[in-house]
């Protein structure tokens, strides 16, 4: 990765990665890399969680009930652990995802100017 793409790259807000963790996890279970991974590439390499967020963040979760683990075997037949979405977090991601909705929302109409929002 290059400086540039280096800055480029958005540092996640609090909560945030709980709410990117629940949605890649309604996919289907996956081992920590692999939800690495997929957030990453779902946001075209903009947003890149690193390990020592990562796994804080799915220990969090565990203990809120949101998701469970499991011990399996990698795509490259190696132990790894499985997270998966329980039904109280897929609640919890509808509570999320709406609250996001909301944020992004306020954030949105701040950045846009006055006459901008008198004119829609």
């Amino acid at each position: 990765m290059s400086t540039k793409e280096y800055r480029e790259r958005i540092e996640l807000l609090q909560g945030t990665l709980d709410l990117l963790i629940l949605r890649t996890l309604l996919l289907g279970p996956a081992h920590g890399h692999a939800i690495a991974k997929a957030i990453e590439m779902r946001s075209d390499d903009v947003l890149q969680v690193e390990q020592g967020s990562l796994y804080p963040a799915l220990h969090r979760l565990i203990k809120r009930g949101w998701i469970s683990v499991q011990d399996g075997t990698s795509e490259n037949n190696r132990r790894a652990k499985f997270y998966r979405l329980t039904p109280r977090g897929r609640r919890q991601l509808e509570v999320e995802t709406s609250k996001w909705g909301k944020f992004a929302g306020a954030i949105a109409r701040i950045l846009t100017p006055a006459e901008q929002q008198s004119r829609s």
